[in-house]
């Protein structure tokens, strides 16, 4: 079977996690099937339309690198793929259905609807639109006569409507409780049901994986799937992202937009990595695996439905996996550089860079913490914190004579700095955590920094003894 999947965002605001999500797992089952995975537009909702989030939607999934086969930018042999340029198609659909008598033009004010609704509301039941009832052929003549008109979908009242969702049992909705869907408005828009359905079936699209707030409008599809006579695709509704609360997930309690991840220097194997992790577990008990490892072993029906947390800290601790047991010490230098580049920081890409990125990359999670940690090895005006200087003041008795040994080090390398300190403690009877402070927060300002030797090393005996001098007043 040839497995044609896709992602349907809406171009009104940030590009969210939550698209990323269902991009991964649809991008993921057309790539086992040696399938298509296709990005599609769904623009009709001109008034939270935003302009910039379409591309912003694109850098997204350029980012994560999950390139989709048809799109707005590839093209592709069912397009155009955004909906606002389809617009010609859906009233011919909709038209088909009334023709078919699964649909109806309805003519009720706005006024009269919202007099309908609450007459319902109190009754406990769906709204009943009087146009249902009117002879076909009156309401085609009031719609030849330029009469504003909706159609609807005529549901029908007896029996139910039956979802079998490839993750749970079958979904029961008795159609007594499913109202008539305006499927295409008066003025001439598709409703989200009708053009849905409609670009579903012309793209060929043979698995629908979406979130599971989208099941209470799954019916509407069904029926409408089996209104034009086409066969339903496999539904699989994935479970919401969730709160630490199980809330659903928002920006108020956790970042939601993609683009905060990126300017924060997540590194976008992590933040697949744990996607993936939402609702799915690795076979084998594994947490760290790339997306090859993830198509290889994912199976759509193992996912679960128990509302996986967006857990914020867990995602800093895979990025901070990724920096430092994944990449390898050259490219994470490269990436941050680029980082650091992409805000403005301009900083020569050399051998003294790539130093302090080894030594820094075992303290930082995310690349946006780098330049906050690291002031001392760019700057002589770096700060010197609270407990840097009682640190000083403790030991500055002890900055002249270890300012001198490190002077006349022959080698100013890691291992020569480090048999120096327990030299100087063993002479004068001390022990390291009295001699090694008071250098650390002379040299760096803080309590808080890489491995001391280490740490000289890499700034270099001049700078060092300079620092030394500085801190003995």
């Amino acid at each position: 079977m040839s497995v044609v999947t896709r992602i349907a965002p809406s171009p009104t605001g940030d590009p969210h996690v939550g698209t990323a999500y269902i991009g991964l797992f649809n991008f993921t089952l057309a790539r086992q099937h040696g399938g298509r995975f296709i990005l599609r537009v769904e623009d009709t909702d001109r008034s939270r339309y935003v302009e910039s989030s379409e591309d912003r939607i694109f850098q997204m999934m350029a980012w994560l690198g999950l390139t989709p086969d048809e799109s707005p930018l590839q093209g592709g042999p069912n397009g155009p793929y955004r909906q606002s340029e389809r617009f010609s198609l859906y009233g011919d659909y909709a038209r088909q259905l009334v023709a078919s008598g699964h649909a109806y033009y309805a003519f009720e004010t706005p006024e009269e609807l919202a007099a309908l609704r609450e007459e319902a509301q109190q009754e406990g039941r769906v709204i009943a639109v009087p146009s249902r009832d009117l002879d076909p052929a009156e309401a085609q003549r009031r719609v030849d006569a330029g009469e504003a008109a909706v159609i609807r979908l005529k549901v029908e009242r007896e029996g139910e409507t039956v979802v079998n969702d490839l993750l749970r049992d079958p979904i029961h909705f008795q159609n007594r409780e499913i109202d008539d869907k305006v499927l295409l408005k008066a003025d001439g828009f598709p409703t989200y049901h009708l053009a849905n359905v409609v670009d579903d079936r012309l793209m060929e699209v043979t698995h629908v994986v979406r979130a599971e707030e989208w099941i209470t409008s799954t019916p509407i599809h069904v029926l409408l799937y089996r209104a034009f006579g086409w066969p339903e695709p496999v539904w699989a509704h994935m479970p919401l992202l969730r709160n630490a609360d199980k809330s659903k997930i928002s920006k108020r309690k956790n970042p939601t937009s993609v683009e905060w991840y990126m300017d924060q220097g997540y590194l976008p194997e992590a933040m697949l990595n744990f996607l993936a992790t939402m609702g799915w577990t690795h076979p084998d008990g594994q947490e760290i695996f790339d997306l090859a490892e993830f198509e290889r072993v994912f199976r759509l029906e193992d996912v679960t439905l128990g509302g996986p947390v967006f857990d914020l800290a867990k995602l800093r601790w895979y990025n901070g996996k990724y920096l430092r047991e994944v990449l390898g010490e050259d490219e994470v230098a490269r990436r941050l550089h680029t980082f650091l580049a992409q805000h403005k920081v301009e900083l020569p890409q050399d051998d003294y860079f790539r130093a302090v990125a080894r030594l820094m990359t075992p303290r930082i999670e995310v690349f946006s913490e780098f330049m906050e940690k690291t002031p001392y090895f760019w700057s002589e005006a770096y700060p010197v914190d609270e407990r840097a200087q009682k640190a000083i003041g403790a030991g500055r008795a002890l900055l002249p004579g270890l300012a001198a040994r490190l002077k006349n080090l022959p080698s100013f390398d890691a291992q020569s700095i480090k048999e120096m300190f327990h030299a100087f403690a063993e002479e004068e009877g001390l022990k390291l955590g009295k001699v090694m402070p008071p250098v650390r927060a002379a040299v760096a300002g803080t309590m808080e920094s890489p491995d001391l030797p280490e740490l000289l090393q890499t700034l270099g005996r001049e700078r060092v003894l300079e620092r030394l001098e500085r801190a003995q007043g």
